[in-house]
């Protein structure tokens, strides 16, 4: 999906919600366990339930291949279910010398056919530009995350500016905003102003909202561009909000709320423009 199709869909569905599918079999309803493969009726339902309210899936790689070869074909029959209307995620955190990122790029770009992949910088140019070689998908670096640890290397100052920053200018020499997106958790909302002025049009992937505390109306007002250039994620808030027999129905209410408060704030942004 080109920048301008992504662009498209949020603002005709007031919009920019991304669903994370990192399904578990020990947290799924135990209903689904009579399924042949369990995870994918789980997924199945999900998509089913959220998808007039968001625009872009995010499977987390690492809940698909801990299984083995029955995960990695769970993850295909997901992605196939997928509508090409939604912009699709490979949440893989990969980055590795030149020859094995070709080969990580090729497993999400070609056999796999995601959108985007979630790209560590930490080895550099090198690791990264493999991923840059397939016209219309993306990279999505990850610079300034939500999790606790972040602190221990993103923040440390190697000349005026933080290492995120450094990370943020020099990738705008290895992509451009229609090929590159940042992670930035929610809950680093305080630096997200300072975020936009680094790269006023890219993308954003925000996850950390719901469960971990993030604020979308905060992620919003500091991260929001004219054309919203936001994708915020929501995983165990939307995919576990229930777990008995209609637990799609209740996925669907919290997708459904999270999509009125974008929706609003879309509204408002362009109202005061």
């Amino acid at each position: 999906m080109v920048r301008q199709q992504l662009i498209q869909q949020i603002f005709e569905k007031r919009s920019f919600l991304c669903v994370g599918l990192d399904p578990e079999l020990k947290r799924i309803p135990s209903f689904l366990l009579d399924f042949p493969d369990p995870l994918f009726e789980f997924n199945r339902r999900i998509i089913d339930a959220t998808l007039e309210h968001c625009v872009a899936y995010k499977p987390n790689i690492a809940f698909y291949e801990a299984l083995g070869p029955k995960g990695w074909e769970t993850l295909q029959k997901t992605l196939d279910y997928i509508p090409d209307t939604h912009f699709c995620i490979a949440d893989a955190k990969r980055g590795d010398i030149g020859n094995s990122s070709r080969m990580y790029a090729k497993t999400f770009f070609e056999t796999l056919n995601f959108d985007a992949v979630t790209v560590a910088p930490y080895m550099g140019s090198d690791s990264v530009l493999p991923f840059f070689e397939y016209a219309n998908k993306w990279v999505i670096l990850l610079a300034l995350t939500s999790n606790e640890g972040s602190r221990d290397f993103q923040f440390r100052r190697s000349s005026d500016i933080p290492l995120y920053l450094e990370v943020i200018r020099k990738a705008q020499d290895w992509g451009n905003p229609d090929n590159l997106m940042y992670v930035i958790g929610a809950t680093q909302d305080k630096h997200i102003a300072e975020i936009r002025k680094e790269a006023d049009s890219f993308f954003l992937l925000v996850p950390g909202v719901g469960k971990q505390g993030g604020s979308l109306k905060a992620v919003f007002e500091n991260g929001a561009n004219s054309e919203v250039g936001l994708l915020v994620n929501s995983s165990r808030s939307i995919i576990y909000a229930g777990q008995g027999p209609d637990f799609d129905k209740q996925s669907r209410e919290v997708a459904s709320m999270m999509h009125d408060e974008m929706g609003e704030l879309i509204n408002r942004s362009q109202y005061e423009h």
